[in-house]
């Protein structure tokens, strides 16, 4: 099986690709959804951004008879739910799997790059002729404002996304909504930083006994701020597990021992370690204090890998079908939606687009259609087109 992504992508590419997107992702909602009602009571969001695309084939949806150059090195352990099974080396979330739903037919059809898919997974539509289109956070804070003076609505720990490959949005601005919805930082020191995060997250130090539990990492210390800042009154907080794909250790698994150079024993010695402590202290931390209803939590990355390992035992950017995890805000937990086909290339059951799922946020949120804002251009302005995954909801 060859990756069906070819070639380098240059800028005109990207556009000309984001200008058919509302083509690629579906227009329009189903009478199901149209139907749905907002919910009563007022959720908030933590988006844990998986950077880099972890592969789908060595966390959620493992194959272990398929054959040697597809089937991963690790081994599917059994979980909380009798007949999900996740990867051995996410014990923590194995054991939390009642609590929390799988999705493992995401897809997307557009250019195999990060920036499409953050773009896609945080505004649900792909920039083009310039214009960047706001992040789901950003349309929050337009449509219900701060929960109280001091708070800002919209977070991103620890900072921006900065370089990942091509030089376009990642989705994570307000756009044409204007810098007024922008989100905050807690770093890098300059003008976006912003000082009121700090103290509302309860500056984390070297004794903080909760880092035990969800990491003593970068990670593990921003998924427990975002806990802290949601609860202190923050309405959404994505959490950027990495800045960058290069030269560092992110899901980017191309094994190319270079700038690229992450591993798959990287996944079993760091990142599935880092992952699985941050998201089940979160997810148990959030279940105790009674916020877990409240709060959605989403684990994505922007895409999956290559079913088939590329020369270097590494597997290379694939859109075509990866795994995502959600929990609380509505979701029913304990299940997995959609299957890939037998060698996690592509949707076999129940295909949900990357769209779909900023959908399925919006809907958590409280946002239904046929909610409009004025668009750049002065006309109403559609935030979702695409319908949410309905079986996920209580």
């Amino acid at each position: 099986m060859k990756p069906r992504w070819q070639g380098e992508l240059t800028r005109r590419d990207f556009l000309r690709v984001g200008s058919m997107s509302a083509g690629t992702i579906g227009l329009g909602w189903t009478s199901a959804a149209g139907n749905w009602h907002a919910k009563k009571q007022d959720v908030n969001c933590i988006f844990l951004l998986l950077v880099g695309g972890p592969s789908q084939l060595e966390t959620w949806d493992l194959k272990p008879q398929a054959p040697d150059f597809i089937r991963g090195p690790f081994r599917p352990i059994a979980t909380s739910v009798p007949g999900i099974q996740i990867s051995e080396h996410l014990p923590r979330m194995a054991s939390l799997a009642h609590r929390y739903a799988i999705i493992r037919s995401v897809y997307h059809d557009a250019s195999p790059i990060h920036e499409t898919g953050h773009q896609l997974l945080q505004t649900g539509l792909l920039s083009h002729d310039e214009v960047e289109h706001p992040h789901i956070g950003a349309v929050l804070s337009y449509l219900k404002g701060p929960k109280a003076n001091g708070v800002p609505p919209f977070a991103i720990l620890p900072g921006p996304i900065a370089n990942t490959g091509v030089s376009v949005s990642h989705g994570q601005s307000a756009g044409w909504l204007g810098r007024k919805y922008d989100p905050v930082f807690l770093a890098p020191e300059g003008s976006q930083r912003d000082k009121r995060l700090h103290s509302l997250a309860n500056p984390i130090t070297a004794n903080d006994k909760d880092l035990d539990r969800y990491g003593r990492n970068r990670f593990g210390r921003c998924v427990l701020q975002a806990r802290r800042l949601v609860e202190k009154g923050v309405r959404f907080v994505t959490v950027n597990m990495f800045d960058s794909v290069f030269d560092r250790l992110t899901w980017d698994c191309h094994a190319d021992g270079g700038a690229l150079g992450t591993t798959l024993q990287d996944y079993k010695e760091k990142l599935c370690p880092m992952l699985d402590a941050a998201f089940s202290a979160l997810i148990e931390d959030l279940h105790d204090r009674g916020m877990l209803e409240e709060t959605l939590v989403v684990a994505a990355g922007e895409f999956g890998r290559t079913p088939r390992f590329n020369a270097r035992g590494g597997r290379d950017h694939w859109p075509g079908v990866w795994s995502v995890a959600l929990a609380g805000g509505g979701i029913q937990g304990g299940q997995v939606l959609g299957a890939s086909d037998r060698h996690g290339a592509e949707p076999h059951r129940r295909p949900v687009s990357a769209a779909m799922l900023s959908a399925t946020i919006y809907r958590a949120l409280g946002i239904d259609p046929p909610t409009t804002l004025a668009g750049p251009d002065g006309l109403p302005f559609r935030v979702v087109r695409a319908e949410p995954v309905a079986e996920l909801f209580c």
